[in-house]
């Protein structure tokens, strides 16, 4: 899949300073060692001085902000280190929930499996709102307010609330089939049913920051194909 990626065709914006793009989801953001193919380097190839302002896990989809100058760049990262970058995601989750602007303040610390655990004593800092978009049966789809960057932060968090994201085996997520939401569902003899959705269901909506001029600028990335068949499919039956 990460080889087939046409940066062109996912770009939403561009202008002098920024390139915004829709990353897909199987492509990394930054150098991988089991990515032949990674966003940084594809940037670089469209512009000579590109560089990637932030980070999307490899299975997330979603709004990834590239610079395209140096000053460009600066001007990003200061907001993103200050906290003043207004980021929004979707998330589908197991359960009936009903947040508003749920805060969950909970520390993060990566252990030597790859997975971050909340702990208060050592962890780092890390603060996110929830707040319900929509709820399909058993499932709801949950907008996620990070106000800092932790490595699966949003994943971890939902966790913690006993929302874990669909698909998202790593922190409790259960595999999505359609079966467990279509009464007439039928599979062609022989044939083993597969999730509906091969990743987390989890998708960066939009991204607001001021540009070089002081002005704020927003930026929404509409659902990929899969997420937006997994949402189709849970208004219809859900």
């Amino acid at each position: 899949m990460a080889k087939k990626i046409n940066l062109k065709s996912s770009i939403l914006f561009e202008d002098t300073n920024y390139l915004v793009i829709n990353k897909p989801p199987f492509i990394a953001t930054l150098e991988d060692r089991n990515s032949p193919v990674n966003i940084s380097e594809l940037a670089k190839e469209y512009h000579s001085d590109a560089q990637v302002c932030h980070r999307l896990d490899k299975e997330t989809s979603g709004v990834l902000l590239i610079a395209k100058n140096p000053e460009a760049y600066r001007n990003a990262s200061v907001q993103f280190e200050k906290r003043l970058v207004e980021k929004k995601y979707h998330a589908v989750v197991d359960g009936v929930h009903e947040f508003k602007n749920e805060k969950v303040d909970a520390p993060l610390v990566l252990t030597g499996k790859g997975k971050m655990v909340i702990n208060q004593r050592d962890g780092k800092e890390a603060t996110t709102f929830f707040s319900t978009l929509a709820v399909f049966g058993n499932y709801s789809l949950i907008e996620c307010k990070p106000v800092t960057g932790r490595m699966h932060q949003i994943r971890v968090h939902l966790a913690s609330l006993n929302a874990p994201i669909v698909n998202d085996e790593l922190y409790g997520g259960k595999l999505f089939y359609l079966s467990s939401i279509k009464r007439k569902f039928n599979l062609k003899k022989f044939t083993e049913e597969r999730p509906l959705i091969q990743r987390f269901a989890l998708h960066a909506y939009s991204l607001k920051l001021k540009g070089l001029d002081g002005k704020d600028i927003t930026f929404e990335a509409p659902y990929p194909k899969d997420f937006k068949v997994l949402v189709e499919q849970l208004e219809k039956n859900g």
